[in-house]
């Protein structure tokens, strides 16, 4: 099928206006939240509902043609950057809430649904969806799923996975199939935990079932000022230790804190802070105030030059906006950067944030850490120019040198953006090729032909093997 009669098919399935198509139309969709690899894609089409979805797909199944789904493009590892000229099937129309059974705790959205929009349209009744990323004002909860994502508050509540009890989905064929539903613990195999975080590579998701919760009673926020990095790490250390679960338990560096006060939500931190730390509490009023107490008595143990427990909503309020706008504020200090995503043992933490600090040494980048230090989820912020020549590449090397540190220490290369592209030569450093391969076949059942989001996730040449020998057998 040639382009001008791949076209014509798309816009009789979805309308003339729902299919972008001319080379200039389509350089915004070269790359997601992941910009250092770009690639034009075929054609971005726009449907409206499951059938439209369906429809195209069985088109692009039926003449080999591969495909991606795409949420809000916030994804952070390029996961839905089209490296072989696929059609990109956006979702964001697909956006609507489609109901709401606050009896039963749940909410049924559309995969375009932005994640902080279903907060806003149910607090009025005392519920929010707890899966709460950093990109939350724009990340759809599709994407979410996609990539299986974290944020703050997921050290107490845990992360997307927690929270879909089920999805519509449209397989690779076009096939229409659910799996889950809005009642928990579906016997059988949990294929919708396999589904999530699965990073599109399955088939496209167009309807979740999701849980909603109940808004805490109360919530008190502590913020911690630290001279060494050190002791901000042995707080945090020492406050799971004690049996505290803070709904979130975030830590920033210094680099990370030069950034953050050059954004558009400064605190007023002093200059000279080596690490901050942000503690929040949340559940029954009735013992928080003497938890609160504890915390700031560990914080002061761990030679704390201050702390203070937030007295306004306002106040609070400002703290989480200069959290939570950490990645975009480093454009103020840095042309560019690259965000890694690694998880470690938490009670590693010191150790392996002195290796990141020699690695930036080694390499004379900036690294700049903000991350969920509750749950040993680090966001190192790799600071590189574009311009000078090798620095890119240096910028990538040093990530992968980052992740090592993470897989040396038992830990992960990644805890809720996905390995997309960036991290697919990663994977084994974690992995067998056994491993690998065994995923693999897991893949395969339901993207036989690999045209759904092909080569993304595994390392390419054991992904080669596999897939050759997927179309030998079909």
């Amino acid at each position: 099928m040639n382009q001008e009669q791949l076209v014509a098919e798309l816009k009789n399935i979805v309308g003339l206006k729902e299919v972008i198509h001319k080379p200039d139309d389509l350089i915004a969709y070269e790359c997601d939240g992941f910009t250092i690899v770009r690639a034009r894609p075929r054609a971005v089409v726009f449907p409206n509902n499951t059938d439209h979805v369906a429809a195209v797909v069985k088109l692009l199944h039926n003449n080999r043609i591969p495909f991606i789904p795409r949420g809000a493009g916030t994804g952070l590892s390029g996961g839905a950057t089209p490296i072989n000229g696929e059609v990109l099937i956006s979702l964001v129309k697909m956006n609507r809430l489609l109901s709401v059974d606050f009896k039963n705790r749940t909410a049924v959205v559309e995969p375009g649904h932005v994640n902080l929009k279903l907060t806003n349209a149910i607090a009025h009744e005392g519920y929010y969806y707890a899966p709460d990323p950093s990109s939350g004002m724009s990340c759809t909860i599709g994407g979410n799923v996609g990539e299986n994502a974290g944020g703050p508050h997921c050290l107490k509540y845990g992360v997307t996975s927690n929270h879909v009890l089920g999805v519509e989905m449209v397989l690779p064929d076009g096939e229409i199939v659910t799996l889950g539903g809005t009642v928990p613990d579906m016997p059988g195999y949990d294929v919708t935990g396999l589904i999530v975080g699965s990073e599109g590579t399955m088939g496209i998701v167009t309807k979740i079932f999701v849980r909603i919760l109940k808004k805490p009673q109360g919530v008190k926020t502590i913020v911690a000022l630290y001279d060494s990095v050190d002791d901000a790490s042995q707080t945090v250390s020492a406050i799971i230790a004690e049996g505290i679960i803070p709904g979130a338990l975030e830590m920033m560096d210094r680099v990370a804190i030069e950034g953050v006060e050059a954004g558009n939500y400064p605190v007023g931190y002093p200059k000279d802070l080596a690490a901050v730390l942000i503690i929040e509490l949340d559940g029954l009023t009735v013992g928080m105030e003497a938890m609160a107490e504890q915390i700031v008595d560990i914080c002061t143990q761990f030679h704390v030059r201050e702390v203070r427990v937030a007295q306004t909503d306002q106040e609070r309020t400002l703290w989480w906006a200069n959290r939570k706008t950490a990645f975009g504020a480093m454009g103020r200090i840095s042309p560019d950067y690259m965000v890694q995503d690694g998880v470690i043992p938490r009670s590693r933490l010191p150790e392996v944030l002195q290796r990141i600090s020699d690695i930036s040494v080694e390499s004379g980048l900036r690294i700049a850490n903000v991350f969920h230090a509750g749950d040993g989820n680090l966001h190192p912020l790799i600071l590189f120019n574009a311009a000078n020549p090798g620095e890119t590449e240096l910028a990538v090397r040093v990530g992968s040198e980052v992740l090592q540190v993470c897989a040396d220490v038992g830990g992960s290369i990644t805890g809720e953006h996905g390995v997309g592209i960036e991290k697919q030569r990663d994977m084994i450093k974690i992995f067998t090729p056994e491993e690998i391969a065994a995923q693999v076949e897991v893949m395969r059942v339901f993207n036989p032909h690999n045209l759904c989001n092909p080569d993304k996730l595994f390392p390419k040449p054991s992904r080669c093997v596999e897939v050759k020998r997927a179309a030998h057998t079909h």
